[in-house]
């Protein structure tokens, strides 16, 4: 039982290291949401920008 038992942990230390040693580490899902609020955020500015400039052409007095 105890053979087992440290074979067990061996493979557990062994994946661990593996584990720690790679480069990306679940961080996609910090890199997808990150992206999709700049998404989000570019189109908020973009909508505030057309609005400010649809109102103030139709502010613009064409003397008709």
């Amino acid at each position: 039982m105890w053979n087992n038992m440290h074979t067990l942990w061996t493979v557990v230390c062994a994946r661990i290291a593996v584990l720690r040693a790679e480069s990306e580490r679940g961080e996609i899902t910090t890199t997808v949401i990150v992206t999709a609020l700049l998404a989000l955020a570019a189109i908020a500015i973009v909508a505030i920008i057309v609005a400010k400039l649809t109102a103030k052409a139709n502010s613009i007095d064409l003397g008709s």
